[in-house]
């Protein structure tokens, strides 16, 4: 728009300020211009269709000025302050206004770099125009229309009145150009109309006043995230202003504030005071409105009436009230005791955007009222989103109701997610495959380890006063343990922490652990009635659930009743009343525990090795070579289960194997060597280049350090390449590899035919309905190679299957059998 400059030099040159809004409704009470006091201003000549006129703009938005240009002067828009111009609409009186003023928040990034003021509805606005003593003029009514004598707009809803008033604009012609401008504005999150910021008069708390005290106690809070402490928090109280305290509603808690005609007020602290004022006895009023607003009393001062004046508190003050208000302090009987004993708080937990709400509420209040905040430790959650990554919002149907959730995937299964599969100061996702995922892979592992236990603890009739001593027990005994111990370490400092995520980490590590390494390598035993093994397994059960118990305290409990108390009778009447377990650091062993880790990433490597090869784990081996730090001093039975995981007869150390198995070339990894040696990286490189790849690669693998020149290099500064030569898989990742010999001789397949059969029994067993502890006889025909084989092998075959006879027959129906195989089962 066009304001013609009524003062000055700019006003001789016949100039208009080129001035722009986002909100044309807001110009009926156009009050000042807003300039930026340190940008450059040009007045500029522009010359279209050999019309010419003269425009004020900020130099870095002339572009915004169509046709050819001739710059007249130039100055920075302090020059311009107080030059006053001619408003576009004259519709309602506002004295002593329509000149430049200075403000900082103005930018080049858009418009012209004039900013049109209108302080009844724009913080920003009110501000500067406050400071230098403009009115604040408001043509709006309170439900959003223009009053009715307002010229062309009177009684339209102001977002309506934009068209009206652009028309008006083109027509006296103002109008410098008009087009569609998106920017973020806000709306009724329930119907969707466009909402008003309305400048009106309030009551605040001067909470500028405790600034300092404020910060002191944020500086002694511990934030969950720390980021927040300093960061969306701390800036909020750095920037404090007073609180606006009223709201101008008819529910809430009335403001306890009585005035009479002459502006002589009184703040009532009781209903006791209140009654004493108004001579009543009012200790079973309702507190609220209307019945409070019965209350007058005369003035002390005047002897006027005095009235309750109309305002409500805002909601969130009874929010931050809420430590000393539950008690009813410091009137009810009995509420200072109880206050005192609850004050303040050790944790409070809310969503990130109650940082400038309940968060700040209730350290504001504490501070004022107690020196101390009410609460010493705040956990800052991040919020809720559907699967997709949108706002849940009943109007777009995204939303999951929490007991529904509940219904489907239990409390249980909804608590383990929102605490442990994610960072909980981070926006979550939310959906029906998410909170499945994370009960299959973890919940419901935990679930099938305790069926398990159960099945064979009542199999071997197993009683707890069997339980052997710690050294008759195993190594895989021993070494579970300690990952136990080492467990309740950590989940103890996270829990301490308030670190959901992590324990629920090392928790969801432990499960697998347990159910996937120690009961898989430990299953004959159990199928034996072990008693080691299963004492073992009771007692990681035992404390497991005990850890679990805060984060899924149902399963938890079931479990504690199901399974602890009965084997136990003497264990306490619930997992929630017994004391948190304490790590034994005596059974913790450092070094077993990475001799099993080691175990368990080459058994990986070798099956990763086994998938690319395209040979079924069930095919035997003849010979595994393994590279990894540490592998010499691996034990034998260690050694043992990595070949039978592998199904491979031989395993050798890489390093002593005749010829190479891989053609290895090397680069240098320039992200961790620059960080080692910054500019000398370069160097570095060249010498690694020139190196024997095969050579350094063995040499980093068997100590771990190397020396390249006069340079120090780990694995983890090389980028290796392994092609495997014919015949061999080679499968690896930081610094181990496990190569696999792919040669298969008759023997070796005869071998995996074997095993093939006893798969083919056991699933017979499972689709027959037998029970685990079943024992069977067999009946069974085959190809003749295969025939022999079985026979041959008959002892073996049923041990594995818990067959008591094996017998051939030519009459048993044909089955769907890769190796043409026949069976047919009864029990025994």
């Amino acid at each position: 728009m066009r304001f013609p400059v009524t003062s000055g030099e700019l006003s001789d040159l016949g100039a208009s300020l080129l001035v722009w809004t986002t909100t044309p409704w807001t110009l009926v009470s156009n009050t000042a211009i807003a300039v930026h006091p340190d940008v450059d201003y040009v007045a500029v000549k522009a010359t279209v269709d050999e019309v010419s006129e003269i425009l004020v703009v900020a130099q870095p938005l002339l572009s915004k000025v169509a046709g050819e240009q001739e710059i007249l002067k130039t100055f920075k828009g302090r020059d311009l302050e107080r030059v006053t111009y001619k408003r576009p609409f004259d519709f309602i009186e506002i004295p002593d206004a329509h000149f430049v003023v200075l403000a900082t928040y103005v930018t080049t990034e858009d418009g012209t770099g004039l900013v049109h003021q209108s302080p009844a509805f724009g913080a920003d606005d009110l501000q500067v125009c406050r400071s230098y003593g403009l009115p604040v003029v408001n043509p709006i009514a309170p439900d959003g229309t223009f009053l009715p004598d307002t010229p062309v707009v009177g009684g339209l809803f102001f977002k309506e009145a934009d068209k009206p008033l652009v028309k008006e604009l083109k027509t006296s012609g103002a109008l410098y150009k008009h087009q569609p401008y998106e920017h973020e504005y806000p709306h009724c999150w329930r119907c969707h109309t466009a909402l008003i910021y309305y400048a009106q008069p309030s009551w605040y708390i001067r909470t500028t006043s405790i600034k300092d005290e404020l910060i002191r106690e944020n500086a002694k809070t511990d934030w969950h995230p720390e980021t927040i402490k300093t960061g969306r928090y701390g800036d909020w109280l750095n920037n404090n202003i007073d609180w606006a305290l009223s709201r101008n509603r008819y529910w809430g808690t009335p403001l306890p504030i009585w005035r009479c005609e002459n502006k002589h007020e009184i703040c009532v602290d009781s209903l006791k005071e209140l009654g004493g004022l108004a001579g009543q006895e009012l200790s079973n009023l309702d507190p609220h409105r209307p019945f409070v607003d019965d209350i007058t009393f005369a003035c002390a001062q005047c002897s006027s009436t005095m009235v309750r004046v109309p305002e409500v508190i805002d909601c969130w003050y009874d929010s931050g009230a809420m430590p000393f208000a539950q008690w009813g302090y410091p009137h009810k009987p009995g509420s200072v005791e109880k206050f005192k004993a609850a004050y303040p708080a050790d944790f409070i937990c809310e969503a990130i955007d109650q940082t400038r709400g309940w968060f700040y509420t209730l350290m504001t209040i504490g501070t004022l009222v107690f020196d101390e905040s009410s609460y010493k430790s705040v956990l800052c959650l991040g919020h809720i989103l559907d699967k997709d990554g949108r706002k849940m919002s009943k109007h777009l149907g995204n939303v999951l109701e929490p007991i529904s959730l509940m219904d489907q995937h239990g409390a249980d299964a909804v608590r383990w997610y929102m605490l442990a599969a994610g960072s909980p100061w981070s926006a979550r996702r939310v959906g029906h495959d998410a909170i499945s995922d994370v009960v299959r892979k973890t919940l419901l592992t935990y679930w099938n380890t305790i069926s398990f236990h159960a099945l064979y603890a009542e199999a071997s009739n197993f009683e707890l006063s069997q339980s052997p001593a710690l050294k008759d027990r195993t190594l895989m005994d021993r070494w579970i343990l300690s990952e136990l111990n080492v467990l309740i370490a950590e989940v103890d400092k996270a829990y301490t922490e308030f670190d959901s995520q992590s324990a629920g980490r090392v928790l969801a590590r432990f499960i697998d652990e347990l159910s996937n390494w120690y009961v898989r390598r430990s299953r004959r035993r159990f199928w034996d009635g072990d008693v080691a093994a299963l004492a073992t397994l009771h007692e990681c059960l035992l404390t497991l659930t005990q850890l679990l118990a805060p984060m899924v305290p149902f399963i938890a409990e079931h479990t504690w009743q199901e399974l602890i108390r009965v084997a136990d009778p003497k264990a306490a009447d619930s997992v929630h009343l017994t004391d948190f377990p304490i790590s034994q650091s005596a059974l913790i062993d450092i070094d077993l525990n990475a001799q099993v880790a080691m175990t368990r990433r080459v058994v990986e490597l070798g099956r990763a090795a086994r998938a690319e090869s395209g040979i079924k784990i069930r095919q035997p081996l003849q010979r595994a070579l393994i590279s990894a730090q540490g592998w010499s001093g691996l034990p034998n039975d260690m050694k043992e289960q990595i070949s039978d995981e592998l199904n491979v007869l031989d395993l050798e150390d890489i390093a002593d194997a005749d010829g190479d198995l891989v053609d290895i070339s090397v680069k240098a990894n320039f992200k961790s060597l620059g960080a080692k040696y910054g500019k000398a990286v370069q160097d570095v490189a060249k010498l690694i280049a020139a190196t024997d790849a095969t050579s350094l690669v063995k040499q980093l693998r068997s100590t771990g350090a190397a020396t390249v020149g006069e340079f120090d290099i780990a694995l983890d500064d090389l980028v290796i390449t392994e092609v495997p030569k014919s015949g061999w898989m080679v499968s690896s990742h930081d610094g181990e590899s496990v190569a696999l010999d792919l040669a298969l001789s008759p023997e070796l397949i005869a071998s995996g035919h074997l095993r093939e059969v006893i798969r083919l029994i056991q699933e017979r067993r499972k689709s027959d309905g037998f029970e685990i502890s079943d024992r069977i006889h067999v009946r069974w025909n085959a190809p003749s190679d295969l025939a022999k084989t079985i026979t041959a092998n008959t002892a073996h075959i049923s041990e594995e299957v818990l067959a008591l006879s094996m017998s051939e027959d030519s009459t048993v129906p044909a089955i769907e059998s890769e190796l043409g195989v026949n069976i047919a089962l009864s029990k025994a």
